[in-house]
């Protein structure tokens, strides 16, 4: 399975952060522990969503459209 989940910084809620992954539980602890260059001046995160496919493609295709203005757009509006 992949997961394609978008964070919220707690201490910064208007900082979001979206990614990709096979392990969310693994993923998000990588993020709060700072072990992430791009995530940890804004730790710690929690998930505000996570989606989750079965094909990789599809998932890589859905992440990349989220990161585009149009799909921040969307997901602001429904998460």
């Amino acid at each position: 399975m992949f997961y394609v989940y978008i964070l919220q910084s707690i201490n910064t809620p208007e900082h979001f952060y979206t990614g990709l992954t096979v392990d969310l539980e693994k993923r998000v602890d990588k993020h709060n522990s700072g072990k992430s260059i791009h995530t940890n001046k804004f730790k710690p995160w929690k998930i505000r969503t996570y989606m989750v496919f079965d094909e990789k493609e599809r998932a890589e295709k859905f992440e990349k459209y989220l990161k585009t203005s149009s799909g921040r757009a969307f997901a602001k509006k429904r998460f």
